[in-house]
């Protein structure tokens, strides 16, 4: 009854996003269609609702897995056939629900947050719901291409709300400038990601002469195409994902993209764009697993963006970049789960070993959850730090301190956020987490390259610690210890329409973790049957989740490691009894410097850019000048010159033109002739 009215969940977001760009200051004046906007997501989320759970109750969740329905949209010469529908797994109704339902507490939250943009809320609420369009269709594409296009669609929203402020900024022309810069160089690195995803795709259509995942992802359909071809696809599918996901090395235009408003780095983190990357391996499962390789690269790029991205958030004063550098670290947990899983999947497979594939589909319910947790904890934190910086003026957390008197609401929920996030016992991104490293270390008992796999358990305990005492060090600065500059003057706690989304998404930090325990870890998990990959539908271990964590001794290691990052946190930011400096010698460091620096990585931007496209511009002006427009002057030219030399022929004597049709006609005849003879005629 719902199912067959899939494709209204991304089509009423897409027709607010008609109205409100029109009619926004029309229907609404003083919020821009915002409430049109929040209509349309909230449809969206209410029918994602009704969606799943008669999906979850029919007997189409048992066998095949998913429910699809599409229309031949047009054909190719030669067999390829490109269809648009929908196709509702698990999987899609986890990417439905929580991105539809998290933007819609980020639309609520904005009316408060942008309240102060006058005319431009109208442009701003009709990009956000084109975003989330994007993101919606992209879940309930039920093939490649239908996703490729809503994947562009969230990449053209990114460029234009990362600049919305590009032409006009509230602190000046340099943040213009600056919004500008992020804007374009959001839009550039990710379409190298694009190219790449596009080029797999094209593979993929070469190879099963389909993009449609019922084809792709067939058991048969894969064992009859050429290996080789589905890990080259592989591989540039992954590419995709790296460039969408801000991992290593397209890692650098997350950070800047902080340019931004606020809610739009909501969106970004934690409901669209980046999890775009996750849910594409996450959806590619059955064709990644074909290849161990594959999934050791996804790992490894997982494990070490995890790692280096949590260094550069340590000594960051920006409250915003602080949480851009841990997205960036969470989104390494979710590949390296997919990855450590997905690795001994694809063991399990070449050896036939049915238990190690059992134990791989737990790295792939590890790195879902995480995915779900982290947008509920993320969103929390970017709101929160949105209603400091609503209340102070500032993102620098030097000019904040003593805040939690004056917002205890922010202050509180923020502290639930950071304590999710951190791994903090029985908070939601413990249980995934935890799970996470407990996946990873596994997977190093197994194959050659399972030493791999603890180098990058290793990076992973260690960036636990960074985690958590990157996030304390951010409260602490901005909620304890004296009050800064623009403290002194805050404008009090944020209004409703702000506080309250804060506190329903607090409620989701904390409690959404608690889902293995009662049976929604089955939703969760991947199971294979025959080569037949489906997600979801597996035995629920419910409680015995609890008693395998808490006998796991690595599970101590965290915590305790956990709870010393947030002591020593308290004791550098909130009690002042250890002085920072001394471990950075007042930030003339190596270390410290090229933390400051991000390691280089915008120079490395800088010089690719320089190196390689000022050249690659230099061989496009070559070719267009020299080649191009070199071949039409030479014709033009050539045409004056023929009809200069023509002109001169015009004697005005009749016994002159007659003489030139005689000759004409004489090299017609021999041509004729010629032409007989060649081709055997005569």
């Amino acid at each position: 009854m719902f199912v067959e009215y899939t494709w209204l969940v991304p089509l009423v977001p897409a027709i607010c996003f008609i109205l409100v760009g029109f009619f926004g200051n029309k229907f609404d004046k003083h919020n821009g269609g915002g409430y049109l906007a929040i209509f349309g997501v909230a449809f969206a989320c209410v029918l994602s609702v009704l969606i799943s759970i008669e999906f979850f109750t029919s007997e189409a969740y048992s066998d095949p897995g998913y429910v699809t329905q599409q229309f031949t949209w047009f054909v190719f010469p030669g067999g390829f056939e490109i269809n648009i529908g929908y196709y509702v797994d698990t999987l899609a109704c986890l990417m439905m629900m929580f991105a539809s339902f998290i933007s819609m507490l980020i639309f609520i939250y904005s009316l408060g947050y942008m309240h102060g943009e006058g005319k431009r809320k109208r442009r701003y609420f009709a990009e956000v719901a084109l975003f989330v369009t994007g993101m919606l269709g992209l879940a309930i594409s039920s093939n490649f291409l239908e996703m490729f296009i809503f994947w562009e669609i969230m990449g053209l929203c990114s460029y234009l709300l990362i600049g919305f402020w590009s032409f006009s900024h509230p602190d000046g022309d340099d943040k213009a400038d600056n919004a500008a810069s992020a804007a374009k160089k959001a839009f550039l690195v990710t379409r190298l990601g694009d190219v790449s995803l596009m080029a797999g795709l094209f593979v993929l259509l070469f190879a099963f002469k389909s993009l449609d995942y019922t084809v792709v992802f067939d058991a048969a359909n894969i064992a009859s195409v050429d290996h080789n071809l589905i890990i080259l696809a592989s591989l540039l599918i992954f590419g995709g994902a790296i460039g969408k996901s801000a991992q290593f090395p397209l890692l650098d235009w997350l950070p800047d993209a902080m340019a931004g408003p606020t809610t739009v780095s909501a969106l970004i983190h934690a409901a669209t764009m980046v999890k775009a990357g996750v849910y594409l391996v996450a959806r590619c499962f059955p064709i990644f697993c074909e290849a161990s390789s594959v999934l050791l690269l996804v790992a490894i790029i997982g494990g070490v963006t995890a790692f280096f991205a949590a260094t550069m958030a340590l000594n960051n004063m920006n409250i915003k970049k602080v949480l851009a550098y841990s997205t960036l670290s969470q989104l390494g947990y979710m590949f390296l789960a997919l990855g450590a899983g997905g690795y001994m999947i694809a063991l399990g497979i070449e050896t036939g070993d049915t238990a190690l594939i059992a134990a791989g589909s737990l790295g792939y319910t590890a790195g879902c959850l995480h995915m779900v947790n982290h947008a509920f904890f993320k969103a929390l934190l970017f709101l929160c730090s949105g209603s400091v910086i609503h209340s102070t003026g500032t993102e620098d957390m030097r000019e904040m301190g003593g805040l939690d008197k004056k917002m205890k609401i922010t202050s509180i929920t923020m502290l639930i956020g950071s304590l999710s996030i951190a791994g903090f016992p029985f908070f939601a991104g413990f249980w995934s987490k935890d799970l996470i490293l407990e996946q990873t270390l596994h997977a190093s008992q197994f194959g050659a390259a399972g030493w791999v796999f603890l180098v990058l358990w290793i990076l992973a305990i260690i960036t636990a610690f960074m985690t958590a005492f990157y996030m304390f060090r951010m409260w602490y600065m901005t909620f304890r210890g004296p009050e800064g500059k623009n403290s002194k003057h805050c404008h009090g706690e944020s209004p409703r329409s702000m506080t309250i989304p804060l506190m329903i998404l607090s409620v989701f930090a904390f409690g959404f973790g608690f889902v293995l325990f009662f049976g929604f870890d089955s939703l969760l998990c991947i199971e294979i049957e025959h080569g037949q990959f489906r997600v979801g539908g597996g035995e629920a271990e419910g409680f015995e989740y609890l008693v395998d964590f808490f006998t796991n001794v690595w599970t101590y290691v965290t915590i305790a490691l956990v709870l010393l990052a947030i002591y020593i946190a308290r004791a550098m930011y909130s009690k002042r009894t250890i002085d920072p400096a001394k471990f950075n010698k007042n930030g003339e460091s190596w270390l410290y410097k090229a933390l400051t620096k991000r390691w280089w990585f915008p120079y490395m931007y800088d010089q690719i850019s320089w190196k390689l496209g000022y050249g690659v511009a230099r061989g496009v002006e070559y070719v267009d000048k020299n080649i191009v427009d070199g071949t039409v002057n030479g014709l033009s030219n050539a045409v004056v010159g023929s009809g200069d030399l023509m002109s001169k022929a015009q004697t005005g004597n009749v016994n002159n033109y007659a003489a030139v049709v005689m000759g004409g006609i004489v090299v017609l005849f021999v041509a004729i002739i010629a032409l007989f003879f060649f081709m055997g005629g005569l």
